[in-house]
């Protein structure tokens, strides 16, 4: 009997051992090709192939993969056959250093990204320009206006430009009923434009006449070959001066924004020195 139960014992050994064997080679990735020590396997090229290719594209697809990337391995094997050790320690340094400032980097956008810190309320905007208006002088001119451009035929040019100048309920509620037949129009008023755009909106507008033309609450009537151009100026910031706050506003948000996301960086940085230091992690030695 001893011996039978040393038999079956190792007739289920052999069997359990065949079972793990079978299961160990099936699980194995199958390799499509080899260079050296290196495999590339069919998992890692399925990971970047399109899943509408069709089985002509997908052969092509691998084929020209597999040799793109024997190119690379046996370029890779040559270089460090042939390039002094200097340099290949060089590089070697350079790729750890790029990696840990990838991971790195990744790590604190992914905090960054929970905290989601992202609202500039309007205090913080106000007191920033305050504390900064020397820093915001213009470059070029603002204005805000609005206008319209007509075709050079266009009837009751006259009742547009009243309106235009009026601009009450009434005279928008007109405007906009017949502004299909203007060739451009511009309503928002409260918005601040550039000079350059301005010049580019009405032709006849130049960066020599704009100092005469362009002067608060003047009524602009120009022409040119292409049209007539109607505009009511209702503001002026001139160049030098302090741009307004709704102008710059975007600018600022982005400054802020960019000093709170280094300001999270440092604190980052010190609580993890402090961390590790408190659990002994990490020792500075003389």
């Amino acid at each position: 009997m001893p011996s039978l139960k040393l038999g079956l014992c190792g007739l289920f050994a052999t069997v359990f051992l065949g079972a793990c064997n079978y299961a160990w080679k099936k699980e194995q990735p199958k390799a499509l090709a080899r260079v050296g020590e290196e495999y590339l396997f069919k998992d890692d090229v399925k990971a970047i192939m399109g899943k509408n290719l069709s089985p002509d594209d997908s052969a092509s697809f691998v084929n020209n993969y597999i040799n793109t990337w024997a190119s690379k391995q046996l370029l890779l094997n040559k270089a460090k056959i042939n390039l002094p050790e200097e340099k290949l320690a060089e590089y070697d340094a350079f790729v750890a250093n790029y990696r840990t400032d990838l991971y790195t980097r990744a790590y604190k956008e992914a905090l960054m990204q929970q905290v989601n810190d992202s609202t500039v309320s309007k205090a913080e905007l106000e007191s920033f320009y305050e504390s900064e208006k020397e820093n915001f002088r213009l470059k070029e001119m603002l204005v805000k206006l609005r206008f319209v451009a007509l075709p050079k035929d266009f009837l009751n040019k006259v009742e547009v430009a009243e309106r235009l100048k009026n601009f009450g309920e009434k005279d928008r509620i007109v405007l906009d009923s017949i502004s299909v037949q203007f060739r451009k129009t511009s309503f928002n008023d409260s918005l601040w434009i550039t000079a350059s755009r301005i010049i580019d909106e009405i032709p006849p507008l130049t960066s020599e006449n704009l100092d005469k033309q362009l002067k608060k609450s003047q009524f602009l009537n120009l022409e040119d070959d292409n049209g007539v151009y109607l505009a009511k100026i209702l503001d002026v910031r001139a160049v030098d001066e302090i741009a307004p706050l709704s102008f710059i506003e975007p600018t600022i948000e982005q400054v802020l924004l960019s000093r709170r996301k280094l300001d999270f960086i440092r604190k980052l940085e010190t609580e993890v020195i402090d961390e590790a230091i408190k659990e002994k992690e990490f020792e500075i030695y003389e």
